[in-house]
């Protein structure tokens, strides 16, 4: 979120709210088996909810073709990257049929929020082998990237 333009409609606030609402449901029974398990289903939840946003934007329905201009500031607006979340949800997606481990250490830091620490904590591996892997899943996610670009894309 820190990384989205200011004039994004969907908010941190909203965002942990939305997430924590889909987290605990309206029973607010739910067990967690550790601290790990839940900070991967906040992840998991909070993915959910950008690709959902990503696609309402995106979608012909809401005007997804329109591009919205500030009458004021014209030449300051920025386009909302929801084709970059979009693109990263289905890199996730591949990296999570190759190796689900590997997709939630991506969950873990890149949705979660978390520090390499508390995402190896969470994981239950050591730091150096949550860095090694991190590595390997930056290349990876890069070539899939890279892949959806294709010769003749320059936007994603």
């Amino acid at each position: 979120m820190a990384k989205l333009p200011p004039n994004t409609t969907l908010q941190p606030t909203a965002l942990v709210h939305e997430a924590y609402l889909r987290l605990v449901g309206r029973e607010g029974d739910q067990e967690w088996k550790s601290r790990g398990h839940f900070f991967g289903a906040a992840a998991l939840a909070m993915r959910r909810i950008l690709v959902e946003q990503a696609r309402r934007k995106a979608s012909l329905k809401r005007g997804g073709e329109q591009k919205r201009i500030c009458m004021e500031e014209a030449d300051l607006c920025i386009e909302e990257p929801s084709e970059d979340i979009l693109a990263l949800d289905e890199a996730l997606d591949r990296l999570e049929e190759e190796d689900p481990g590997k997709a939630k250490i991506v969950m873990l830091r890149y949705f979660a929020g978390l520090t390499r620490e508390e995402a190896a904590a969470a994981m239950g591996i050591s730091l150096r082998t949550c860095d090694r892997q991190w590595r390997y899943i930056l290349a990876r996610l890069q070539q899939f990237l890279s892949e959806k670009k294709g010769p003749d894309r320059d936007d994603v």
